[in-house]
C-alpha cells in the first residue's frame, strides 16, 4: 500500500479504503481509478469485488449447504504486525474460494482455546481449522485436532512433535542463506552478525543460514563475529559498537530483525560511520519502518500473507479428500523469504 500510494500521490489510508472496496468514503471515481490502475501496474493482486455465493440455493430443500467457513485460532495478534498479515493472506484466500474466516484470539489459555474449538465444530458451516501461533515453535496440539479424522486442520507458523498435519512455516534457513549471500555477491568477507534469543526456532534457524552461506562461499565461520540479541533495538546498538570493537571489524552487519537493524544503523552514526559507504547493513522481516529509514533499509520479506494464503489452500485441499487420503498427504510446506534490495548496501 506504501508503494501504491507514492506512485498514485495519494495517501495510505486512501489506497486501503480503495483497494478494500470500503463503502462511505467520500473518494471520487478518479481517484479510485487511478489507484486500482497503480496498483495493477505494480503487480497487486487484487481481492475479487462480487460478493460470493457462501450458500449457493440448493436445488431442492434436501442437500445440505455447502460447508464455507474457515475457523482461525491464533495465540496472540495484537502485539506483532505479522499475525495480523497472515489473517490478510487467508482472509483473501478464503475469499476468492467462496468462504469465509472467523479469527479467534486464544492468547495460549487451554480453557479459552477448548470453548473455541467446540464452538467451531458446533457450526455446521465449519469446513475446517487453521491453528496459528505468533512465532515459529513446536506445539502440544488439542487431543481433538488430531483425533477427528473428519474435521481438516492445517497447522501454520509452527509444527507438532509427531508431525500429524500439514504444516507451514517460512523458509528461515534460506532466508538467513539468502541475505548472507547477497552481502558476499557485494565483496563483503568479514559479515557481523546479530541474531535474536537464541532458543527461538527463527533465530536458530537464520544463524544456520549465516554459516551455510559462509560455508558455501568457503569463508571460515568466526563466533566473534556473532552476537546475540533481544529482536530490540536497543540490542541491535550495542551489539554493533561490540562488534566495531573487534580487532577485524565486519565490513557489513546483518541483523536477524529490522528492529535490531535500525539500532545498529545508529550505533554506526554514533561511530562516524556512513551506511552503506563504510558499512553495509542488512535486516529481516521487511517491517513497515524499514522503508522510512535513512538510507531505506536492504531487507528480507517474512511472508506472512503467502503463509496465511498457503494455509488456507492446504485446508481447502485437504477439505476435499476423504479422511484417509487426508492422511496420507502430510507434508511440510516452506514458504521463501525474498530479498528486498534497497540502499544500505553496496559493492565493498
Amino acid at each position: 500500500m506504501t508503494d501504491v500510494a507514492k506512485a498514485a500521490g495519494v495517501s495510505q489510508s486512501t489506497v486501503s479504503m480503495v483497494l478494500n472496496n470500503m463503502t462511505g468514503a467520500r473518494l471520487s471515481a478518479e481517484t479510485r481509478s487511478r489507484v486500482l490502475g497503480v496498483a495493477m501496474e505494480l503487480g497487486y493482486r487484487l481481492p475479487r469485488r462480487e460478493a460470493p455465493a457462501l450458500l449457493p440455493a440448493p436445488a431442492s430443500p434436501d442437500p445440505a449447504p455447502r460447508r464455507s467457513l474457515i475457523g482461525y485460532l491464533v495465540d496472540e495478534i495484537s502485539t506483532s504486525p505479522h499475525p495480523v498479515v497472515s489473517v490478510d493472506g487467508a482472509r483473501d484466500a478464503a475469499w476468492e474460494h467462496d468462504c469465509l474466516v472467523s479469527v479467534i484470539v486464544t492468547r495460549s489459555n487451554a480453557d479459552q482455546e477448548a470453548a473455541a474449538i467446540a464452538a467451531l465444530r458446533a457450526n455446521p458451516m465449519l469446513l475446517g481449522i487453521v491453528y496459528s501461533t505468533i512465532f515459529t515453535r513446536e506445539v502440544t496440539l488439542p487431543a481433538v485436532l488430531t483425533d477427528d479424522a473428519e474435521l481438516p486442520v492445517v497447522l501454520l507458523n509452527c509444527h507438532d512433535e509427531r508431525h500429524r498435519l500439514p504444516t507451514i512455516v517460512p523458509g528461515e534457513i534460506g532466508g538467513g542463506h539468502a541475505a548472507t549471500e547477497h552481502l558476499i555477491a557485494m565483496g563483503h568477507t568479514r559479515i557481523g552478525f546479530i541474531n535474536g534469543e537464541p532458543w527461538m526456532e527463527a533465530a536458530k534457524d537464520r544463524l544456520k543460514g549465516y554459516r551455510r552461506a559462509l560455508a558455501t562461499a568457503d569463508l571460515p565461520f568466526d563466533p566473534a563475529l556473532v552476537r546475540d540479541g533481544d529482536w530490540m533495538s536497543g540490542t541491535g546498538f550495542e551489539a554493533t559498537l561490540s562488534l566495531m570493537r573487534e580487532a577485524r571489524p565486519p565490513t557489513a552487519i546483518f541483523c536477524a530483525n529490522d528492529l535490531m537493524a535500525l539500532g545498529a544503523m545508529e550505533a554506526l552514526a554514533q561511530l562516524g560511520l556512513k551506511v552503506p559507504e563504510d558499512v553495509s547493513l542488512m535486516g529481516y522481516d521487511d517491517q513497515e519502518i524499514s522503508r522510512h529509514t535513512h538510507p531505506p533499509l536492504t531487507t528480507m520479506v517474512l511472508p506472512n500473507y503467502e503463509m496465511g494464503r498457503a494455509a488456507v489452500e492446504a485446508l481447502l485441499a485437504a477439505a476435499d479428500l476423504p479422511p484417509p487420503q487426508r492422511a496420507a498427504r502430510r507434508h511440510l510446506i516452506k514458504i521463501d523469504c525474498p530479498l528486498v534490495a534497497r540502499q544500505t548496501v553496496r559493492p565493498r
